[in-house]
């Protein structure tokens, strides 16, 4: 739950603050686009963006292969061409808002966008190469190194052989209609359509079919959820159901708390799942206490976040909106999230204070 406005977040420290000015979440009123535009996508950096020379650049496709391949980025341009609108969250959104507050980057709500991304599927490139029955997942390899748990690491992930054989991995090298800029991946990143933002490898140089479940830092190590640092832990995989509402009126500068008219608003929001599409959006204007059904509207695409709204007649006083989402597969946005030590997948309901005048 939010702290009450004008508290404050004990200890922020000053390397927290170094990672949220090094990278950005989206502005909540470019909710009201379908598409972000690049520039107020979210951004997470994990190490450094490395220099890459798109002309000397080439992915390397290689382990449990048949025919091992070395494809340059004219190779891959000229492959099947697909583009796939995915609403992309970071794991680590609403990191911020747990209590005792894990350290790290520290998200409020704001970490997602959905951008129209383009490139050539994977499974069709890992047929060509002649992908092994042996083959139990695949390794996705970036070119950004850096040190994490005391070890030395290229940033790499891992998808079971199923999800990189589906629908939903692509090879991108372009996002909305123009070739992906540095802070994105170029030349080349891997989306992954549903899953959090960990697993979309930015800056992709090589994909090597393993025998062996991946125990690299980021698989086993990295990204997954614990209640106690002794644990094994669950892996961090698809994105929980979440919806937010574009914040109405105007803000105040420092708190963003907002100010609206009384009288008839128009209440909008975006809301999407990694699991299935969203099925279900509820408003609350007294902060939970009582829930209504808002109207939903088309998706943005079939691995897209779907606009919402509700119709207020809001009268003088303080409020506060909240919104949550139901998906397909009967996953339900919960009131609070359930805590856990490195504040993943906390997608509990937003909480956002609106002074109504007279």
């Amino acid at each position: 739950m939010d702290p009450p406005a004008g508290t404050t977040l004990d200890d922020i420290t000053l390397d927290e603050l170094r990672l949220a000015a090094r990278n950005h979440a989206l502005p909540l009123e470019a909710l009201r686009y379908p598409v972000t535009p690049v520039g107020l996508h979210y951004l997470l950096i994990h190490y450094d963006i490395p220099a890459v020379d798109p002309g000397a650049w080439r992915l390397e496709l290689r382990g449990s292969l048949e025919r091992p391949l070395s494809l340059s980025l004219d190779d891959l341009r000229e492959r099947e061409t697909v583009t796939m609108a995915v609403t992309l969250e970071c794991a680590g959104n609403g990191r911020a808002r747990l209590e005792p507050r894990p350290l790290s980057q520290p998200w409020l709500t704001e970490a997602v966008g959905n951008a129209e991304w383009t490139g050539t599927p994977l499974a069709p490139l890992l047929a060509e190469a002649g992908l092994r029955d042996d083959a139990v997942e695949v390794v996705f390899t970036g070119a950004d190194r850096g040190i994490e748990g005391g070890i030395e690491q290229l940033y790499e992930r891992s998808l079971p052989v199923a999800e990189a054989l589906g629908p939903d991995a692509l090879l991108a090298y372009a996002v909305n209609g123009r070739p992906l800029p540095p802070q994105h991946g170029a030349p080349l990143r891997l989306v992954i359509a549903g899953w959090y933002g960990m697993a979309h490898v930015k800056w992709l140089s090589s994909i090597t079919a393993v025998t062996e479940p991946f125990a690299g830092y980021q698989n086993k190590v990295g990204y997954r959820l614990y209640q106690d640092a002794d644990e094994e832990g669950v892996p961090v995989t698809r994105i929980m159901p979440r919806s937010l509402t574009i914040p109405p009126g105007i803000p105040d500068f420092f708190t963003r708390e907002r100010f609206i008219d009384a009288g008839p608003c128009l209440l909008e929001g975006r809301a999407w799942s990694g699991w299935a599409p969203v099925e279900r959006v509820e408003v609350s204007v007294d902060g939970g206490a009582t829930w209504d059904y808002a109207e939903l509207g088309e998706p943005a695409g079939e691995r897209a976040w779907r606009g919402w709204s509700y119709a207020w007649d809001a009268p003088a006083g303080e409020h506060v909106l909240c919104s949550r989402a139901t998906d397909g597969a009967g996953n339900v946005q919960p009131v609070e999230a359930a805590w856990n030590l490195k504040g993943f997948a906390n997608n509990e309901v937003e909480r956002l204070r609106v002074t109504v005048r007279p």
